[in-house]
Formats: structure tokens, C-alpha cells, sequence
């Protein structure tokens, strides 16, 4: 399967050191339809993404840009974020309350299980995540 490639135009904030922040237009899928004012579902937001790249001082504020990404970044991200708490959470639950025969002590046993894999993943995992969920930045032609 041939990885896409996502892209989104943006403009360039701020230039500091390798990080160059660059504001971007977020939209859902249907913000490209021609009917999307009679259209409640249609929405657009703006985001800051922080670009980590060698190249940062060829870049200035105010510039038009381009910043690609992988989908199989988002999948990946998607599973760390909600597949694999969820698959914590589930058997943790079923365990505690059939050892314990309380539906309370399972669902904190069950929250308590995920807020420590959260913790895990910020506290050790964060910089491998910070730099394998990068966007690359080019200049928009």
C-alpha cells in the first residue's frame, strides 16, 4: 500500500532556532463543497503546528508554505491516542469487576490503568513521538 501523502498551505509565524511555527487552515472534508454554506456540518479552523527543521532560517515570517504529512502518521497516532488505552481499559475493567464484584472499583481501576499509560507515554515517549509526528515544510510554489 502506497503511503499519501496529506498537505495543508499555511503561513509562517515565527522563526526561532530550528522550530519555525506556521499557522494553517484546518477544514473538514466538506469544507470544499459548493454547498457547504446551507450546510451546518462545513467547519474550518485555524491551527498553529510547530515544524522542527534544519533549514528553519531559510524561512520567514509571513511566508506562504506548504507543510506535508503521512496518513499512516495520523493511523499510528490515532492508535496510540484512543486503540491502545482503549484496549487497556476494556480487560482492566471486566478483570477488577470480577475479582472485585464492584462496578466502581473497576471503572477506576480502569481510568486509573489509562492515566498511567498517558503518563508513560509523556514522560518517555514524548520526544520520539514529538519527532516521528513531524511535519515537513517546503516553500509553496
Amino acid at each position: 500500500m502506497i503511503d499519501q501523502i496529506i498537505s495543508h498551505n499555511g503561513v509562517v509565524q515565527s522563526v526561532e532556532g530550528e522550530h519555525v511555527r506556521v499557522r494553517i487552515l484546518q477544514s473538514s472534508a466538506c469544507s470544499g463543497c459548493a454547498a457547504k454554506q446551507m450546510c451546518s456540518s462545513a467547519e474550518a479552523k485555524e491551527k498553529e503546528v510547530d515544524v522542527l527543521t534544519h533549514d528553519a532560517p531559510r524561512f520567514k515570517v509571513g511566508q506562504e508554505v506548504v507543510l506535508d504529512g503521512h496518513l499512516s502518521d495520523g493511523r499510528y497516532a490515532a492508535m496510540i491516542a484512543y486503540g491502545l488505552p482503549l484496549a487497556l481499559l476494556i480487560p482492566v475493567l471486566f478483570v477488577v469487576i470480577q475479582l472485585t464484584g464492584s462496578d466502581i472499583q473497576g471503572a477506576l481501576w480502569a481510568l486509573g490503568t489509562v492515566a498511567v499509560y498517558y503518563i508513560v507515554i509523556f514522560l518517555f515517549f514524548r520526544n520520539h513521538l514529538q519527532r516521528r509526528f513531524s511535519f515537513r515544510i517546503r516553500e509553496k510554489s
